[in-house]
């Protein structure tokens, strides 16, 4: 049995997209630029907020507007993220499962660092080992460096250790730190697609992955 248990945030155990595309189209407004679709933003999701203001903001627009653009959608994302945002079914019932089990709990996100312990606080109380999000001197995924630190941190090793997400850079992210990797079929980008990708276990339901989580090795 697995001894950590490191979740990605969004898509895996908050459903975030209505307060990313709130904030994102609020910030795109301010400065004067077309809206887009929540399902269009949802694409764009996964790589870390400066990924998202860039494909989010009009083309051609020049690199330090993006700066710009980013750190009002920041700044007004981490005021605001706690409007719609709620986790999925079965998720605190299935991390109680997993702590009551004396499994070690993280969320490791692509979203900046504020917004992220903000969540985990609201959402999922005295359940998390830690809570870490991107920052100046936290690079996003796929890079290891915050799993590997989490789990240094944890007293966990790689064996012993699982990444569970539900997007394309989790996966990627669980092969760089060398560790096994459970994806989400309820996530943004879906069982086909993560199946096309090559995950090798998709849960879909929080039941279904506690079962696998547990019965793992």
């Amino acid at each position: 049995m697995y001894k950590a248990v490191l979740f990605d945030m969004d898509g895996t155990v908050l459903n975030t997209l209505g307060d990313l595309a709130d904030g994102m189209n609020y910030s795109l407004r301010h400065f004067n630029m077309p809206e887009r679709e929540e399902r269009e933003l949802k694409t764009f999701l996964g790589k870390g907020p400066a990924y998202f203001v860039r494909r989010s903001v009009a083309e051609g627009t020049p690199e330090d507007l993006c700066r710009q653009v980013q750190d009002f959608y920041e700044e007004y994302y981490d005021a605001h993220c706690q409007i719609k945002t709620a986790p999925y079914p079965g998720i605190r019932e299935l991390m109680k499962r997993l702590k009551n089990m004396g499994i070690k709990l993280a969320v490791i996100s692509n979203k900046q660092e504020p917004a992220v312990k903000v969540l985990a606080e609201r959402h999922f109380p005295g359940l998390l080992e830690l809570a870490v999000g991107t920052g100046p001197s936290i690079p996003c995924k796929p890079d290891p460096s915050a799993v590997l630190s989490a789990m240094e941190r944890m007293g966990v090793r790689r064996e012993e250790s699982v990444y569970v997400g539900d997007m394309d850079v989790d996966l990627n992210t669980a092969k760089n730190a060398g560790i096994d990797c459970i994806g989400v079929a309820w996530g943004f980008m879906g069982r086909e697609k993560l199946e096309s990708l090559g995950a090798s276990t998709i849960a879909d339901t929080a039941e279904e992955l506690g079962d696998i989580i547990l019965e793992s090795k």
